[in-house]
């Protein structure tokens, strides 16, 4: 029983420090696919990933990459560590006297802990999606005005810039979202976030979970650390992959600014339907692959973390607290 009851706090802090680590490394390919995900066929700024990282360093600098990361940094140990646990948990709620799960128990396990993460995923992305994309914006307005002044003059434009707008802030972005629509505003895109974070659940847990035992000892060890890496690398990338066009539905859905001349929406249904319509299937995979290099590192460095149990050892080191 003593086990139990330190085993969670100890997943919670896996899943928190694995979560650092990862959005540590990862954020600036998930600032590219962002912003990739949300220009349109009218202003085309990046043309791929590393194009778009290079503008950002020019015009921004190089923590410009790390926009919103704040948010992130803050609320990635709540997310990740309610996915961890809350996957453990229900694994453990539909096992039968601790038999293998079939897979359909090991999808809806899956189902279960994607759900319970959108609680923290939402206003987490919908805050860290207005600081990435400011950036795009801001050299999108830059450029009109060039092209505006250019026209206007009929010749070179002069090399005084327009002031640049005021960035926005994470702490300013969420009072301002509370006081025009209340709790509600955080969660603009709830809808959105669940059809993209509970496929991945479902296909991403028990694709881990098949492929981790592969490598499993015959004497029914943990599976060596690096077969852990490799196996949540795997299936972090097949299924990112595979629900990209949720999020890019989701993260068109939860910018509030747009750009000249981009489309607004009113729903999940009507913005699949003018990304369809406007842009064509293959715009539903923008920034798949970054998404791809941003998931397959996050979750295998989380996986390995996990099944290190470093959180365990950090416990066991207390006064008073056991492994």
């Amino acid at each position: 029983m003593a086990d139990k009851q330190i085993s969670l706090p100890a997943k919670l802090i896996n899943g928190g420090i694995a979560g650092l680590i990862g959005v540590t490394c990862v954020f600036p390919i998930d600032l590219a696919k962002t912003r990739l995900q949300n220009q349109q066929n009218g202003q085309r700024l990046y043309t791929s990933m590393s194009d778009c990282l290079i503008k950002t360093i020019r015009s921004e600098g190089y923590f410009g990459m790390y926009r919103g990361a704040a948010v992130n940094l803050t609320l990635v140990t709540p997310e990740k560590a309610i996915k961890l646990a809350a996957n453990d948990f229900f694994r453990h709620q539909l096992s039968k006297d601790g038999q293998k799960l079939t897979l359909a128990r090991e999808m809806l396990a899956g189902c279960g802990a994607g759900t319970c993460q959108v609680i923290v995923t939402t206003p987490m992305e919908m805050l860290k999606i207005q600081l990435q994309d400011a950036g795009r914006l801001e050299a999108q307005r830059k450029l009109l005005a060039a092209q505006a002044q250019l026209s206007a003059q009929g010749g070179p434009p002069h090399p005084t810039e327009a002031p640049a707008a005021p960035r926005p802030t994470a702490t300013q972005l969420t009072r301002d979202l509370l006081r025009t629509h209340g709790l509600a505003g955080l969660y603009k895109g709830l809808g959105a976030t669940l059809l993209r974070d509970v496929p991945f659940s479902i296909v991403y847990f028990p694709l881990f979970a098949n492929l981790n035992q592969l490598g499993q000892p015959a004497s029914g060890d943990k599976s060596p650390f690096y077969v852990s890496f490799l196996a949540g690398c795997v299936a972090g990338s097949a299924a990112a992959v595979a629900v990209n066009p949720c999020d890019v539905v989701k993260t068109r859905l939860q910018s509030l600014q747009r750009g000249v001349n981009e489309d607004t929406y009113s729903g999940f249904l009507d913005c699949a339907r003018k990304i369809l319509r406007h842009e064509g299937p293959a715009a539903f995979l923008k920034g798949a692959y970054c998404r791809a290099l941003v998931i397959a590192p996050l979750f295998g460095i989380a996986q390995v973390v996990y099944f290190l149990g470093i959180a365990e050892t950090l416990l066991g080191l207390l006064p008073g607290t056991r492994p």
